[in-house]
């Protein structure tokens, strides 16, 4: 019979286990975003089952892979919308997205406005700007956070 403690220590090992497979997968979101990334595939990756790996991915970051790739894209998005040079569909292949309106809808969610608003608002609003602070201010925000327009009293 095995004692107690060797199985704490047991799923406490595995617990670091899939932290560090965790992290590997953000990793590879952070790097490789623009690449046709699935749920699946990040799993077989890590060794672990879609299922395991998107409940353990939201108990530890808060936030699907599938919903962190999205962050991440539309975070890189928002700095090729601010530079100006590229249209709304360029920009959203350039970032991996295969559908418009999938990366429409999810950016309007985090960001609080479509893309084509958003580029017509950022090529005046940053210019002059430092790349390094506006990308701070015009960083989306996470998990359906964007801010709620007050309405407008005419």
């Amino acid at each position: 019979m095995c004692h107690p403690s060797w199985g704490r220590a047991l799923a406490a090992a595995q617990t670091l286990s899939d932290l560090a497979r965790l992290r590997r997968v953000r990793d590879r979101i952070d790097r490789e975003y623009a690449q046709p990334l699935n749920v699946e595939a990040l799993a077989r990756g890590a060794h672990m089952s879609a299922g395991h790996l998107s409940r353990q991915f939201r108990l530890a970051y808060g936030e699907s892979p599938y919903a962190y790739l999205m962050t991440r894209r539309i975070e890189r998005a928002t700095a090729l919308l601010r530079r100006g040079d590229l249209s709304v569909t360029e920009v959203c292949f350039a970032v991996g997205c295969s559908s418009l309106g999938t990366f429409s809808t999810r950016f309007t969610e985090l960001v609080g406005m479509p893309p084509s608003a958003y580029r017509r608002r950022a090529t005046g609003a940053a210019a002059g700007m430092p790349p390094c602070v506006a990308k701070q201010v015009t960083r989306p925000v996470r998990n359906r956070e964007a801010p709620v327009a007050e309405p407008q009293l005419a």
